[in-house]
């Protein structure tokens, strides 16, 4: 989810009360990037499905090509969850299990088999975004900034 509006040189409940006046975007996948590469985007929040001790932090399929793209075009990124999803006993990303779901999700649509016979398809649940492309991780326990030593 993306939203838009200027948030420079503001803190804690200035900032909160301006953004609750401001006009949200919040686009589909497909358009993200496009809408980043635009100069119409201010910032970009994600959730995370689990966040590792150095901040790397897993979340849906594409979160990571969001996060490069973010980077790319100047925008901040930031993590938005509840301090429940850092897992202190992993200390990076590359430990964090990824479950692969059943590659029929991909090559089959209303039961419809729309690649050839024998294709396989990779279908992970989640990818990895590194930390550091993460401008900060909020919680209900603040905000963290690089670096990350979350626990």
């Amino acid at each position: 989810c993306m939203k838009s509006h200027d948030y420079h040189g503001m803190h804690g409940e200035e900032y909160m009360e301006t953004v609750e006046r401001k006009w949200y975007v919040v686009d589909a996948d497909g358009q993200v990037l496009g809408r980043l590469a635009s100069g119409k985007v201010d910032i970009v929040f994600v959730g995370a499905d689990r966040i590792a001790s150095n901040g790397d932090f897993a979340n849906k399929i594409g979160t990571y090509g969001v996060a490069l793209s973010a980077g790319a075009n100047g925008v901040p990124f930031y993590v938005a969850a509840p301090s429940s999803t850092i897992d202190v006993g992993i200390m990076t990303g590359d430990r964090i299990p990824i479950e692969e779901r059943d590659g029929e999700e991909v090559t089959t649509i209303a039961g419809t088999r729309v690649v050839p016979e024998g294709v396989k398809a990779a279908n992970p649940a989640f990818d990895i975004t590194p930390a550091d492309l993460v401008t900060g991780i909020i919680t209900e326990r603040g905000l963290f900034r690089p670096p990350f030593e979350i626990g």
